[in-house]
Order: C-alpha cells, then sequence, then structure tokens
C-alpha cells in the first residue's frame, strides 16, 4: 500500500520539477504564444496531478490515482516540448539528442493512453473482466511501437532544422515500417473505443449503487469530449475557427480528472443523475439548435454563417422558435432514459393531481404515490399544520426531517413557508427529494388545508356536543331547583290555603298566622326563582357590565382589582360572556390558586373585547374537557372568540378572552 502512494508521490514530483524546467524554458525563450501555450498544459496537468495525489492518499491501493497523475504529466510533457524548440533558438548551448527528436513525432498518441486507461480502470483500479487486460496491453504497447515507428521518418524534423536523423532504414524496409505505422493508427483507433465500451460494459454488470454512481461521475466528466465536438461545430460553423473547440478541450482536461476524484472520494457531493440528464439535455439542444442553424444558414446563402447580419439573426430567431417546444419533451426523453427517478416522480405528482382535480383520487395520497414511485417504502411526508411547529403526516403520526450534512430529506415549501417535508430512506437524492418536494408543494398545501378544516370541524362537532351536553345538565339543574325548592313551597303553600278554606268556617285557623306564612313562603319562592334566573343571566347586567362586575368583586373573599376601559356601550352577549369569564376564572383562582391578589381588566379596542383575569397563585391550571375552564372556552368560542390560559406551575394564572365587538 506505501510502496504504490510512494510511486505516485516520486511521479508527482517529476511532473513538478518538469514544470519548473518549462518555466525556466519559456523564461529563456520569451515567446508568447509558446508561453501562453506552457501555462494552460500547466495549469491543466498540476490539478490533474493535485487531485491524482489526492486520490492516491486517501484510496492507495487504488491505482487511479497514479493515472490521474500521469494525465497531468502528460499534459505538462507536450506543453514543455512544444516549448523547447523556440528556447533552443534563443539558446544552442542547451541539450538536444537525435533519438530525442526522432522519438518525439509519434508521442502524440500518449495524451491518450491514461484517459483511456481510466476509462478501463475505473473506479475499483481493475478492468471489468480478464479479456480486458489485452485492451491494457495494446494500449502500452501501441503507442511505443508507433513511436518506433514514426521516428524512422526520412523528412527532416520541421522544427528543428540540421539536427541529424538516429533512426534510420533502407528504402525497401521504409515502405513497410510505413505501412505498419499507418496500420497501427486503426488497431489505436479500436483500443480507443474499446475502452470507451468498457464503462458501458461494468455499468451494466454492477448491481451497486455506489458503484454505478461513480461511474455515473466519471462519464458526466467524459461527456465533454461531444459537447468539445459541438463547440468545434459551432466555432466552424459561426466564426470559421475552431477556438471554441479549445474551450471545450480545456474543460474536457479539467472535468476528467475532477469527475474522477468526486466518483472515488465524494460519490454522493450531488445527484449525479440530474447533472448527466442536464448535460445530455442541453448538449441535445445545442446539437439541434446548429443543425437547424445550419440549415436555415445554408438555405438563406449564409455559408458558414458569415453572411448578412439580419439573415443571420434571422436564422437564430428560426432555430430558436423551432426548439422552444421541443424543450420540456427532449428534457422527458432524456430523463426517461438517464434520470428514470425524476420521470417516474414528477409523472406520478402530476397524474396525482389531475385526478385529484377530476375527484378521483384524494391528496393524502401523495406519500404512497412517491413510495410507489421511487421505490422507497420508507418514504414519508409529513405536513405542518398552521399555528403548529411539528410535521405530521395524515395518521397524525410525527416525522422528523433530517438535519444532517448527508440527510434525506427536503423541505416543502410554497409563498417561503415551510409547509412539509419529504424524507426518504431509500437511493433518492437530496436534490431528486428537493424536486419533488417542489412539485408537490401545492398537494402539500391542500392537505393542510383539509387537515385543518377537519381539526377545526371536529372542534366545532365537539364544543356543539359540550354545549348540548351543558345545555341538557343546565335544564336538569334547572328542573332539580324547581322541583326541590320554589315548587315545593308553592305546592306546600297551596296545600295550606286549601286546608284553610276548608276549615275557615268553624273558626278553628289563625287567619293572621296563615297569611303570614304564606307572604314568607311567597317570598322564599321568589327569592329561588331569582336565583336561578340569575344562574342564566345576571339581573345585574341590567345595570350594565362593569356595575355587575363592581357588584361580584365586592362579595369576594380576596382583594380583587378592577380595571374596566369600555367607553362604549357592550352588547348584551357579549357582556354576559365577559361577566362569566370574570367570574368563573375569579372563583377557580380563589377556591383553587390560593392567591393573594387578583387583577381584573376589561377592555373594547379595534373591534375587540378583551377580558384578563390575573392572579398570582400556584399556577396549573389546565384547560380539560369537562371542567370549568373546558366550559369556559366552548362559552367563548360560541360567541366566536377565543380563550387563552397561561399558568406555569408557581408562576400564577392569566385567564384572557379575546371577543369579536363590532359596533
Amino acid at each position: 500500500m506505501y510502496g504504490e502512494r510512494l510511486v505516485a508521490y516520486l511521479a508527482g514530483a517529476a511532473v513538478l520539477a518538469l514544470a519548473g524546467f518549462g518555466i525556466y524554458l519559456a523564461a529563456i525563450a520569451r515567446d508568447r504564444a509558446a508561453t501562453v501555450e506552457l501555462a494552460v498544459g500547466e495549469v491543466l496537468g498540476l490539478a490533474s496531478v493535485l487531485l491524482g495525489l489526492t486520490v492516491a492518499t486517501r484510496r492507495p491501493r487504488n491505482v487511479v490515482g497514479l493515472l490521474l497523475v500521469c494525465t497531468g504529466a502528460a499534459f505538462v510533457g507536450v506543453a514543455v516540448s512544444d516549448l523547447y524548440p523556440a528556447a533552443l533558438a534563443v539558446d544552442p548551448r542547451l541539450p538536444l539528442a537525435a533519438v530525442y527528436v526522432d522519438l518525439v513525432r509519434g508521442a502524440w498518441m500518449l495524451l491518450y493512453v491514461p484517459p483511456a486507461l481510466l476509462f478501463l480502470l475505473v473506479p475499483e483500479g481493475r478492468v471489468p473482466g480478464p479479456r480486458w487486460r489485452w485492451v491494457v496491453a495494446g494500449l502500452l504497447v501501441v503507442p511505443v511501437l508507433f513511436m518506433l515507428a514514426a521516428a524512422f521518418d526520412p523528412t527532416p524534423a520541421p522544427r528543428y532544422p540540421g539536427v541529424p536523423k538516429a533512426f534510420r532504414a533502407s528504402p525497401e524496409a521504409q515502405g513497410a515500417i510505413e505501412t505498419f505505422a499507418f496500420g497501427l493508427l486503426p488497431i489505436f483507433l479500436g483500443l480507443l473505443v474499446a475502452s470507451f465500451a468498457s464503462i458501458i460494459v461494468r455499468y451494466r454488470r454492477t448491481g451497486g449503487a455506489v458503484e454505478r454512481a461513480q461511474l455515473k461521475w466519471f462519464v458526466l466528466g467524459a461527456s465533454f469530449l461531444p459537447i468539445t465536438l459541438l463547440l468545434c461545430w459551432a466555432g466552424y460553423l459561426v466564426f470559421g475557427r475552431p477556438e471554441l473547440g479549445l474551450v471545450g478541450l480545456i474543460a474536457t482536461y479539467l472535468a476528467i480528472p475532477a469527475s474522477t476524484t468526486i466518483a472515488l472520494l465524494k460519490h454522493d457531493l450531488y445527484d449525479v443523475d440530474r447533472a448527466l440528464s442536464a448535460t445530455a439535455t442541453y448538449a441535445l439542444a445545442t446539437a439541434m439548435l446548429l443543425a437547424f442553424y445550419t440549415a436555415a444558414s445554408f438555405v438563406v446563402g449564409l455559408g458558414a454563417g458569415r453572411g448578412s447580419p439580419v439573415a443571420a439573426a434571422a436564422a437564430t430567431a428560426v432555430c430558436a422558435a423551432a426548439l422552444a417546444p421541443m424543450r420540456n419533451r427532449l428534457q422527458r426523453f432524456v430523463d426517461h432514459r438517464l434520470y428514470p427517478a425524476r420521470e417516474a416522480a414528477i409523472a406520478a405528482i402530476e397524474d396525482l393531481r389531475r385526478r385529484t382535480d377530476a375527484g378521483s383520487a384524494r391528496p393524502e395520497q401523495l406519500e404512497s404515490v412517491l413510495r410507489t414511485a421511487l421505490r422507497d417504502p420508507s418514504l414519508r411526508v409529513g405536513y405542518r399544520l398552521p399555528g403548529s411547529a411539528a410535521m405530521l403526516d395524515t395518521a397524525g403520526r410525527p416525522v422528523e426531517p433530517d438535519r444532517s450534512p448527508s440527510g434525506r430529506s427536503a423541505p416543502v415549501r410554497l409563498g417561503g413557508n415551510e409547509i412539509g417535508v419529504v424524507t426518504a430512506g431509500g437511493g433518492a437524492s437530496r436534490e431528486l427529494l428537493r424536486e419533488v418536494a417542489s412539485a408537490s408543494s401545492l398537494l402539500v398545501e391542500v392537505v393542510r388545508l383539509r387537515a385543518e378544516l377537519a381539526s377545526a370541524l371536529a372542534a366545532v362537532e365537539a364544543s356543539r356536543a359540550r354545549l348540548l351536553a351543558a345545555g341538557y345538565e343546565e335544564r336538569r339543574r334547572l328542573e332539580r331547583d324547581l322541583h326541590d325548592g320554589a315548587q315545593q313551597r308553592l305546592v306546600a303553600l297551596g296545600m295550606r290555603l286549601r286546608l284553610a278554606q276548608r276549615h275557615l268556617d268553624e273558626g278553628t285557623v289563625d287567619v293572621d298566622g296563615l297569611l303570614d306564612q304564606s307572604v314568607a313562603e311567597l317570598g322564599g319562592a321568589v327569592a329561588e326563582l331569582r336565583q336561578i334566573a340569575h344562574g342564566l343571566r345576571p339581573s345585574s347586567l341590567d345595570d350594565g357590565l362593569d356595575r355587575a362586575l363592581g357588584a361580584m368583586v365586592s362579595q369576594m373573599p380576596i382583594p380583587v382589582t378592577l380595571d374596566l376601559r369600555t367607553d362604549d356601550p357592550i352588547p348584551d352577549d357579549l357582556a354576559t360572556t365577559a361577566y362569566y369569564v370574570v367570574t368563573e376564572a375569579a372563583t377557580n383562582a380563589a377556591k383553587h390558586a390560593q392567591p393573594t391578589a387578583i387583577g381584573v381588566t376589561v377592555c373594547c379596542d379595534a373591534g375587540r373585547l378583551t377580558v384578563r383575569v390575573c392572579d398570582d397563585g400556584c399556577g396549573g391550571a389546565v384547560v380539560r374537557p369537562g371542567s370549568g375552564l373546558g366550559g369556559l372556552a366552548d362559552r367563548v368560542a360560541a360567541a366566536g372568540g377565543r380563550l387563552r390560559v397561561v399558568s406555569p406551575v408557581a408562576g400564577g394564572t392569566t385567564v384572557e378572552a379575546v371577543l369579536p365587538c363590532e359596533s
């Protein structure tokens, strides 16, 4: 392991030394064009070397790191070799061997060997099978044979005039060598094609998600090769020169080492399927655009696109208009083949949306639809109900977002607000989940609204049931009070008067005493009836809410501070509700909280009547169905308001009711 890493380090050191020698040659030659070429070559080469050393350090048993270093060495070597003749012309004392001059003629093949070996050995540093070893051997042997055959070329080296030949052959042997050299070219081309095909073979054979992702990253970098051809096409078509192709080559030489490093060290850095799909889509769109432009230019007689600017603009407009309707179809076509998970998820969401609009499906089926489309049974969709911070699924179970850097979850946002979350446990990437979350936002919002509406309806039904039960209970209480109190007094009074009527003629009845008792009984009955009526609506409210509350707090055993800020008259129903809020809250505080003081505030402002009762007692009050506060909450809700209870333990209690008070 340490030996392989040491070889990579030594190779990197050699490349650095060669790059330093190139800088020395540039200082001697003072050739601007050659210096720029050297700078580009060294930047590309040293970037590949740096990435190769990183891979060799992290994956010392993998030969891919050494191959990246060799790729950088080839770039730097070619740049230094091209600069050497200019430096030699300035300083003839520089060493020059005839063998080097002859061999460098065929050295161009060496540029293709490291990338081709990368195709064969990425990602594990092994060939796909035993038969592919012959391709590796061919890539190593054929360039050497070609360099030797090219060295026998009898023509003088154009960049090294006057240098004698080191490799010579007879005319008969020279013909055979040239035939042999030409025969090596199609063999080398076949080896390159075979190395490219090895990626496809390896991808079909592997079943691991990690290795597939690594291969996709490498292919993403290699996809810059066809993009370079498109740039060459565009350069010749528009400018008549291949400079754009050089830009593509530079991008390719940077992309392949970078994508290889990501594949080996950080294959989950980004959704590579999405990147491949986008690259293929834009490459196909560019090819179609160039094809349209070429045809349009030919039709209008622009030749290579250098004719009339008006005609060129017209041709470009025709191309854009022709391609605009095809963009979405092209994206779907590419996604279906390169990004099937995205295509399946987006199609499933659109289908659910259409069926929901037609009434044949429910938006709550989103989770099951996404599980089927992404083939992830552990996928979950959480919804944030308004006024709540928790994420819940349709069954009310909590859904926890994965906040870790490598977490498989994505928030669902609508209008800048986070309304839900999509979490996955399978192979779906974070970028794919973000797209799914974005496409699902309307369905998630519909589910939230439906859940909120269902919750509100359930609360209304429960409140109605409690109010109905409270009405029945109040009716039974009134019946008991009437039966046990005033009714019994009135029945006894009637019986006593009837008895007096029967014995009145006999003179045995004390009429004055009987009338006094009857008046007393009537007075007691009237008092009880007033108490019962007061339980329905306090009669003290006839004089106004302020006087009713003043009379009520004056009877409290605990000091009560009353702050009334109600200048306008309050409707009778709201005054009754406010009176009961103060009565219930103050009575509860005096009975259970053991406070030393109670504060009551009633104010009417901005169309709202706010009733607040605060105490300094022990706290811990809870609104429970069936309790006094629970009934009070129902009473306030029935009046269109809301009740809030804040009661920390040992921190006192605040009961606040906000009632709509439109004047």
